[in-house]
């Protein structure tokens, strides 16, 4: 068995993975700020790192995967105009776990929220003051960037650039501009927890750094997230953790995916030119699985271009594997498979192994459990059709019956008007279906087969 080879943005290179446990693996991976719908460049994170875990859980004994929920934050207490935060806050967790779980994204180990481990991040504070890296002013609390060596060393950026790069308008409570908040104060009107500097909340970086070391002490095996979180959040995430322990590392690997793209922009909400998962299931029911496919078609290092066209056509393809795979027991996932998803998490490589073994009679097992490393062909029916639509032979037959029932009534109508009503009905279903990879064999005496 090769070894697994993963690309650590900590030392800019591809290396093999060397755990801290071979028997019980670690991961981390920051999760959604809950106040909105996610957007498709939110699920890349998920898909990518869901698929790492599902081949740490094949290569090792175990793997505690956890992913964050920060539940509070300066966008939230905005979504929520003055009103209970939780309302917000456990509306769009419960939208995230749904869209995620469409997606065919398993759920972590631990999925902590930031309000459980408010405690924990004031423990935090207070040990960076006491050791001389942080400071209070005007009701806040700071951590001091120049006391710290070695800051930048995951993003490239040095104190000395961060310094040089300042703007003018620095708060007036920093020492120096470089210094990010660890703890706020909190209006009468605004969430806030007491804590020896007054009533207030935490900064953003410092919930991470406090949830790693509350469920997995001071290091772990991988660190994940987007490409945008590298600078400032991990890097200010390794600060805090570094400096409170004594220089002990956060994370052994860095792991960061690229961005989903539109027309080769980043998607954003900043940026006007994105969509939430929530209205593409809307869009396209069913096809959450071809979605991930999408996701996957692209290196997680390299961006990928969303497109509807794209989903479309993962879901023509999977709806051939389901049929090619349909009454097969899953097997063993293909050593080919296997060795593409080691060497960098390569799912491009992956999917195209996938290929192969669809065209090998004698390898239908492998096919199955090889997609499914790749959260793929997970659904079971008798009869699926074609991916992501879930839709059982029971269904479809159902569907191609009502069409031509529908087909026959306006033959029969007497009024134009009914005549129109039944075959656009018709034509309806045939659309809906053509849509979902369903391709109807009409002949003069009906509808004879599907594929």
């Amino acid at each position: 068995m090769s070894k697994l080879k993963i690309y650590n943005t900590l030392t800019n290179k591809k290396e093999e993975f060397k755990p801290i446990n071979p028997n019980h693996i670690t991961m981390y991976v920051c999760g959604p700020t809950v106040y909105d719908f996610a957007h498709v460049g939110n699920a890349r994170p998920v898909v990518v790192f869901d698929t790492l875990a599902r081949l740490l859980r094949h290569d090792y004994r175990k793997l505690t995967y956890a992913r964050n929920i920060t539940d509070i934050d300066d966008k939230i207490i905005e979504a929520a105009a003055g009103g209970d935060i939780a309302e917000i806050t456990n509306k769009y967790t419960r939208h995230y776990e749904e869209d995620m779980a469409a997606l065919n994204a398993e759920m972590p180990d631990i999925t902590p929220k930031a309000t459980e481990y408010v405690e924990d991040m004031i423990t935090l504070i207070s040990d960076l003051i006491e050791k001389g890296h942080a400071y209070e002013a005007d009701d806040h609390v700071l951590f001091q960037v120049s006391t710290m060596k070695d800051y930048g060393e995951l993003s490239g950026r040095t104190v000395e650039d961060l310094l040089a790069g300042a703007r003018v308008d620095v708060a007036s409570y920093k020492k120096e501009a470089p210094d990010f908040v660890l703890w706020k104060p909190s209006t009468a009107d605004q969430p806030g927890w007491d804590s020896p500097w007054g009533r207030g909340r935490p900064g953003w970086h410092t919930e991470c750094s406090a949830m790693i070391e509350k469920n997995f002490g001071n290091t772990i095996d991988i660190h994940g997230g987007g490409l945008d979180l590298i600078f400032p959040h991990h890097e200010n995430e390794i600060a805090q953790s570094k400096c409170s322990h004594g220089g002990a590392a956060l994370a052994n690997h860095w792991m960061h995916n690229g961005y989903l793209t539109v027309d080769g922009e980043k998607m954003s909400k900043s940026l006007g030119n994105y969509v939430t998962v929530h209205e593409l299931l809307e869009e396209f029911p069913r096809l959450g699985e071809a979605i991930r496919m999408c996701l996957l078609t692209a290196h997680y290092r390299q961006p990928v271009d969303f497109s509807r066209d794209g989903i479309l056509q993962a879901n023509k393809q999977l709806g051939k594997w389901y049929k090619l795979t349909e009454g097969i027991e899953a097997t063993k996932p293909a050593s080919e498979v296997l060795e593409s998803l080691r060497n960098d998490l390569n799912t491009p490589k992956a999917i195209m192994e996938l290929h192969q073994l669809s065209k090998d009679e004698n390898r239908k097992g492998e096919l199955l459990a090889s997609a499914r490393m790749l959260g793929l062909l997970e659904r079971e029916f008798s009869n699926p059709g074609s991916v992501g639509i879930n839709l059982a032979h029971t269904d479809i037959i159902a569907l191609v019956s009502e069409r031509a029932e529908a087909k026959n009534k306006g033959k029969l109508a007497e009024s134009k008007e009914e005549r129109i009503k039944h075959f656009a009905r018709a034509d309806e279903i045939r659309a809906d279906l053509a849509m979902l990879g369903i391709k109807l064999h009409d002949k003069p005496d009906g509808t004879t087969d599907w594929e």
